[in-house]
């Protein structure tokens, strides 16, 4: 997928008129990127939509509508947007309890470097995080991940032919995996469409 230019946003006003639809239309789309592992971990999977979305939200938050600040959110979102060989999304690990999550966060340490994405036929891909900072310490990882899953050529051509597609954790402290639904699989699969 190319990234996004100042040419693929609209301005403020445009915008605001268009929003509406065009967000509807994204957490629609956004319903079958977002996968449950377990009671406590969900993976939001990016694209360039959902990412046109992200900006469109901060430019709109922060006004922003001068060249450099516009470039700037470009700059800073357009490395979630998948490159054809892989597909990417955030980690996010939620417990409501402050308390439990605390304590949750203190087992799941390197959980980020366990959560694996199986095309049918194939091996695992495991999450490349955080490739834009350390969000883990030696005492807890964090709440929030960005990880990249680099897939093979026969596993991203079977994702393509339309092969199943598990995704799971395989932590100590937390070992769960989904296969996705058909909508859900055709959908993630379009990310790898560019390097076919």
């Amino acid at each position: 997928m190319r990234p996004l230019t100042r040419d693929d946003l609209m301005g403020l006003e445009q915008y605001a008129e268009a929003r509406p639809e065009f967000r509807a239309r994204v957490l629609a789309h956004k319903r079958l990127r977002r996968i449950q592992i377990g009671p406590h971990a969900t993976l939001h999977f990016e694209d360039r939509l959902t990412i046109q979305y992200q900006v469109q939200e901060m430019l709109r938050t922060e006004r922003i509508f001068e060249k450099a600040g516009i470039e700037e959110e470009l700059e800073a979102y357009n490395p979630l947007i998948p490159d054809g060989t892989n597909l990417k999304a955030t980690l996010m690990i939620e417990y409501e309890d402050v308390e439990e999550r605390r304590e949750a966060l203190a087992r799941l340490r390197g959980v980020e470097d366990r959560v694996w994405v199986e095309v049918d036929g194939h091996s695992r891909a495991y999450a490349i995080a955080d490739e834009d900072l350390e969000r883990e310490n030696e005492e807890k990882t964090s709440s929030v991940h960005f990880m990249r899953f680099e897939l093979e050529p026969a596993a991203r051509a079977a994702a393509l032919a339309g092969a199943a597609i598990r995704i799971g954790i395989d932590h100590d402290a937390y070992r769960h995996s989904v296969t996705l639904t058909e909508a859900s699989a055709r959908n993630l699969a379009a990310d790898l469409e560019a390097a076919a």
